[in-house]
């Protein structure tokens, strides 16, 4: 019995979206663990049980594969970052060891590697811009009624103090636990939550 054509297409479709997220996914994965140099198709191939092919036919070349799969993953961390509550300071504090916990060593290796390697430039550039504009809009009620230079530099202080590097040496330098860590950002950020 022949399958009617509609059926046929949409899981043909599938499969291919399917096939496009396992790339996708293998890519991100080997990108965590490997050096941008490290990273190969063949390498992201065999992780996703496709071809070499298959990847170059979805994706074009290295760049374009890694391009797709670091807008996939911006997505999903600017949606994860974007949700912490305005205003609610251990709350502020969770949503950035939660993502700093899952992606900062990947972000540390990053930064390692941006000057060299054009690509992973604009993901940090990518990366810096939503970490700004995360700080105005979870401190927002904060910087309410500051203006300028005044502005200008408090926002500069929420963004330093919640920056990947002062996680690294507070939970991996200093070899802090979570709950010391946030601890220790609370005690860094509450100065900086008063109303003066």
């Amino acid at each position: 019995m022949k399958k009617p054509r509609g059926y046929v297409m949409t899981a043909r479709a599938r499969s291919i979206e399917e096939t496009g997220t396992r790339i996708l996914d293998a890519a991100t994965e080997l990108f965590a663990e490997l050096p941008y140099s490290r990273l190969t198709l063949a390498g992201v191939a065999e992780r996703a049980g496709v071809t070499v092919q298959t990847v170059i036919r979805r994706y074009g070349d290295k760049e374009g594969l890694i391009a797709a799969a670091a807008d996939r993953v911006g997505e999903q961390v600017a949606r994860q970052r974007l949700s912490a509550p305005a205003g609610d300071l251990p709350g502020i504090v969770e949503n950035l060891l939660d993502h700093y916990d899952e992606h900062g060593l990947t972000a540390l290796r990053l930064l390692a590697e941006e000057e060299t390697v054009a690509p992973i430039a604009a993901m940090t550039a990518s990366g810096r811009a939503l970490h700004r504009r995360w700080c105005a809009a979870v401190f927002a009620p904060w910087l309410s009624g500051t203006t300028g230079v005044e502005r200008s530099r408090r926002l500069a202080q929420y963004v330093a103090v919640c920056d990947v590097y002062t996680w690294k040496l507070l939970r991996l330098d200093a070899g802090l636990s979570r709950r010391q860590t946030a601890l220790a950002l609370t005690e860094l950020l509450e100065p900086l939550t008063r109303r003066s």
